[in-house]
């Protein structure tokens, strides 16, 4: 069974924020997104503690507190260090996919060129996640 999941979607361009949210809406998924600008509006929005996030999806290039800073913060919380944090970007640097993977990331997803892809490769992320038996309900 598939749950609807709160997803942290920290990223800096607005393009991609609503490049994003086109492809919940158009696959009609029940997700709610809570949009953070970079990791440091991200970790202001975890700290309330309102909502805590199913997953989180981050990019790595983004100002005031890029994506690895970010996850370093996040990893070192007691509480918010078992969100799934999964990278969303267009950097295929070897050395980035390394630093992620040492710091614990949930998945590494490089953000294609044609749009049809990128459908392709968010639906399959969501579809994971929210068939995942880890999340809880």
């Amino acid at each position: 069974m598939t749950k609807s999941l709160n997803i942290l979607l920290i990223e800096d361009d607005t393009i991609e924020v609503m490049k994003f949210n086109r492809v919940i809406k158009k696959l009609g998924l029940n997700h709610r997104i809570i949009e953070a600008n970079n990791g440091e509006e991200a970790l202001n929005i975890l700290k309330v503690k309102e909502i805590i996030p199913d997953i989180i999806i981050l990019d790595l290039n983004m100002p005031k507190l890029n994506g690895i800073e970010f996850l370093t913060i996040l990893k070192n919380d007691e509480l918010l260090r078992y969100i799934p944090s999964i990278i969303l970007s267009t950097s295929s640097n070897h050395k980035d996919m390394l630093e992620c993977n040492k710091i614990g990331i949930a998945g590494y997803v490089l953000k294609p060129l044609k749009y049809e892809d990128y459908v392709d490769r968010i639906t399959k992320l969501l579809d994971y996640w929210s068939a995942n038996e880890l999340i809880s309900q």
